[in-house]
């Protein structure tokens, strides 16, 4: 599971809960950790606190982000790639679904890219989609997308690829239920095929 998010803190101590939470979660479901790789922040939070709980933790780093010494250390596995773009790939095909817990331009700008790279007619990839809108956090996102598909610039199906949950660990479990869906699928085209 790839998790995009803040490098800082932020001002509200729920969102180190929700991370915290969310780490605890996914180490417990045997959920593995793929994120950017740094120690600092909400990142940080969220890595030590699947670590902690027995997890495996990928993290992709940038180079130059290893050499001013950001990359966490501790890390079940480190990628050290060469530039950002490189970064963002490897995230994307290393991870099965996305998450997105709050965090700033580098947050938005990977979310919205995997969501660009699902969205009809692309349709590179079928990973599911899910913003933990903590307080609201992402309530302005929201609803500039709905004024796009009102413009006629968003087509319905692709808006509904940015799915939405109050919180990270209901985020997660609306991707296993994505999971779950999708394995579903594939048996009953099995027992189709069989029969």
């Amino acid at each position: 599971m790839c998790v995009f998010l803040g490098g800082n803190l932020g001002c509200r101590h729920r969102f180190l809960d929700e991370a915290a939470a969310l780490g605890r979660r996914m180490a417990v479901e045997g959920v593995g950790l793929v994120y950017g790789g740094a120690r600092c922040g909400l990142m940080g939070i969220l890595a030590d606190a699947v670590l902690e709980a027995g997890g495996f933790v990928t993290g992709v780093v940038p180079r130059q982000l290893s050499y001013q010494e950001l990359a966490h250390e501790k890390l079940s596995r480190l990628y050290e790639v060469n530039t950002m773009h490189e970064r963002k790939h490897k995230l994307q095909v290393l991870s099965q679904g996305f998450i997105a817990l709050p965090g700033g331009y580098g947050t938005l700008e990977e979310i919205t890219e995997v969501l660009c790279w699902a969205q009809q007619p692309l349709e590179m990839h079928e990973k599911p989609c899910v913003f933990a809108n903590i307080d609201g956090y992402y309530d302005y996102l929201f609803r500039f997308l709905d004024h796009a598909v009102e413009q006629g610039l968003l087509l319905p199906p692709n808006r509904a690829l940015a799915r939405q949950e109050p919180g990270a660990v209901e985020a997660l479990q609306a991707i296993q239920a994505a999971w779950a869906q999708e394995e579903q699928a594939i048996w009953d085209v099995i027992r189709r095929y069989e029969n």
